[in-house]
């Protein structure tokens, strides 16, 4: 079975719809799909309703947190967390929350932008968007693209979305420990995604990590596009000795990123224990 355990659709950063999203899985031949947009679970609904026969869907969001990295400051890191209630009243209240502060850091961004001449129209951006949607700087880097201003997202948080400039605006993220507290009293599943994937920026050390394990995480997801072999050992060595959950995505973002659908997979039996641990929502197969 192939079995990927981390996209994106159009609900957040993905260039996908949901519906087209698991159209593509099953073209990719995966068995398995995860649709893990950002902080919201706006997705689901379309995604199952276009599921087709034979696919699994597993429904997810990766939620943005903030830890201590073991060196005596902080960094952004990503949870996955798969299977919970989105009707449970602290999820309802933290995406409600971060959606919120998503949506006036962006149109602050591209107001300051917009000031120093780039063409970006804040009003229009904030208009385009679902009003469920988790606003963030991968929109603004699409308006950048359509502008002409640079020639891909990637380009656009290089050059200008950084948070090396004025135009930045830092977010106010979900402490680690309370985000996997939250999905656990909804019936989910945690995973740490991309857990040392370096280039990305600062990431959290092993003993940090192994702290997230006592606060309950459920496992790591090891076979990332961007961990390199030395990062895929050590966590390895870390979920072996703690009984881990492992999983292997993709990452997928559609035309956003280059990685394809399935360019890292899960094991049958991780999916397996993962649906074993959860009762917040079931697993969907296509009819």
């Amino acid at each position: 079975m192939r079995i990927d355990l981390h996209c994106h659709s159009n609900a957040s950063d993905g260039t996908d719809s949901p519906a087209e999203l698991v159209l593509a899985a099953a073209r990719a031949g995966l068995d398995a799909v995860a649709i893990t947009d950002h902080d919201t679970t706006a997705g689901w609904l379309p995604a199952a309703e276009a599921l087709p026969a034979g696919l699994r869907l597993v429904r997810g969001a990766e939620l943005t947190c903030v830890s201590e990295d073991g060196r005596g400051g902080h960094c952004t890191i990503h949870l996955l967390a798969y299977l919970f209630d989105p009707h449970a009243e602290a999820v309802v209240r933290e995406y409600a929350r971060t959606r919120a502060e998503r949506r006036s850091r962006l149109h602050t961004m591209a107001t300051r932008m917009a000031a120093d001449g780039f063409p970006v129209d804040p009003d229009s951006l904030m208009a385009d968007l679902p009003p469920d949607a988790p606003a963030g700087r991968p929109h603004l880097a699409q308006a950048l693209v359509r502008a002409g201003v640079v020639g891909s997202v990637t380009e656009a948080f290089a050059s200008l979305l950084h948070g090396r400039n004025g135009y930045y605006v830092p977010s106010s993220k979900t402490p680690v420990a309370d985000a996997i507290e939250m999905v656990r009293a909804a019936g989910g599943v945690t995973v740490l995604a991309h857990g040392f994937a370096h280039k990305r920026g600062p990431t959290i050390t092993g003993d940090v990590l192994v702290d997230l394990v006592g606060a309950g995480l459920d496992g790591v997801e090891i076979d990332h596009p961007d961990h390199d072999g030395e990062s895929r050992a050590r966590l390895r060595e870390i979920a072996d000795r703690h009984d881990l959950i492992v999983t292997g995505s993709s990452d997928y973002h559609g035309t956003n990123k280059t990685i394809g659908l399935g360019a890292e997979t899960t094991a049958p039996a991780m999916l397996d224990e993962i649906v074993a641990r959860a009762s917040g929502a079931d697993l969907l197969v296509g009819a």
